[in-house]
């Protein structure tokens, strides 16, 4: 499926509507996608409140004069709209996405992570300095379009590069769709130069390596120094972890942004839309192969292997692109798998706990 990213081209500065005065949900990235999920009753009975901030056992929710810790309804993630149960809070009923950012889980178990949700633009963050890398960029911005979520390139620590040129020629040349920013992550130039994508009603995300600057860009954006920030390691421009939990931080100007840990590993479950929309040119020329089934290995016929031979397709990309698709196949039919397991044991668990009620009745 190929899907319209017309959007992507040309941020939607409306968002944030007139300068009437906005509620707190409204702030908080309220629109009428989720409004229109629930009744009057229920706006009344169960006020909307969006999850801000993840503990280790609870979460921190804010809507219209709501601010409180809840325990965690199953399956909620950070920028969740739930429809908050006074009584029963782990019952509150999670409002349908706009979009969802997840990742295969670090460690041998095939489960998905859920990283945040109802995300508008994502701001991917890396520096012009050994954390540079085409192939990490290249996840992220996959990750981000098979979510439908706005990816913007953001190049920080330009100061330490002899020439930032080299970077954000390389950045630009992933996707057409990724805009590339170049920006000292100090000072004003975050509000100014990434105002299109920051208005009023927005939810914007900050991703990437520890130490690249997305704290620092959050505190600009916020104007002050609310989050704290450590410098990289001078030996390998490795940074160190200084946010420790996601949060959604309410910055002047009507809008919300996300800070995350930095991720070391980003493997992608779910996401062969979002990394065919990444390698467009070779998902067309896939397209061309003699067999529908070529795995571009030693198939004869196959376009892809041809254009890499003639020069037209860079070998290291295609290189890259058959990584990414091997490692989703993969962890997607892992997790469907296991998703069947689960089911087929919830099956039998149900066929037992029959069996032994209708045990019970006939021994009465």
């Amino acid at each position: 499926m190929i899907r319209d990213y017309s959007k992507f081209l040309s941020p939607n500065s409306k968002a944030g509507g007139s300068e009437r005065q906005i509620s707190a949900i409204e702030t908080l990235g309220w629109q009428p996608y989720f409004a229109q999920q629930i009744s009057v009753d229920e706006l009344a009975q169960t006020p909307p409140v969006r999850i801000v901030e993840v503990h280790r056992n609870a979460l921190h929710v804010i809507g219209n004069d709501i601010d409180e810790t809840i325990l965690p309804p199953p399956g909620a993630t950070i920028g969740d709209w739930l429809l908050l149960d006074r009584v029963n809070p782990q019952s509150s009923r999670i409002l349908d996405r706009k979009s969802l950012v997840k990742r295969r889980a670090p460690g041998t178990e095939r489960k998905e992570q859920l990283i945040a949700a109802n995300i508008d633009t994502v701001f991917i963050v890396t520096s012009c300095n050994q954390d540079f890398n085409v192939a990490r960029l290249e996840r992220y911005i996959a990750l981000a379009f098979e979510a439908e979520i706005t990816p913007v390139i953001i190049l920080t620590k330009s100061d330490l590069a002899v020439s930032s040129e080299s970077y954000v020629n390389e950045a630009q040349a992933i996707s057409d769709l990724a805009p590339v920013v170049l920006l000292d992550a100090r000072g004003d130039e975050p509000r100014v130069k990434l105002a299109d994508w920051c208005v009023r009603g927005a939810t914007v995300a900050f991703l990437g390596s520890s130490g690249v600057g997305k704290s620092t860009l959050t505190n600009a954006l916020a104007g002050n120094q609310s989050i704290e920030t450590q410098a990289i390691r001078e030996g390998d421009a490795k940074g160190r972890h200084t946010t420790s939990r996601r949060q959604l931080h309410i910055v002047p100007g009507g809008y919300v942004v996300l800070d995350t840990p930095g991720m070391r590993e980003l493997q992608l479950t779910d996401a062969a839309t979002g990394i065919g929309d990444v390698f467009t040119d070779l998902r067309s020329l896939s397209i061309q192969c003699r067999f529908s089934d070529c795995r571009h290995t030693a198939e004869p016929g196959c376009a892809i292997l041809k254009a890499v031979e003639n020069g037209e397709v860079d070998e290291a990309r295609f290189g890259r692109w058959q990584k990414l698709m091997a490692e989703e196949a993969f962890n997607s039919a892992s997790y469907a798998e296991r998703k069947s397991k689960d089911k087929s044991l919830g099956k039998t668990v149900r066929l037992v706990q029959k069996q032994k009620k209708k045990r019970t009745r006939d021994d009465d």
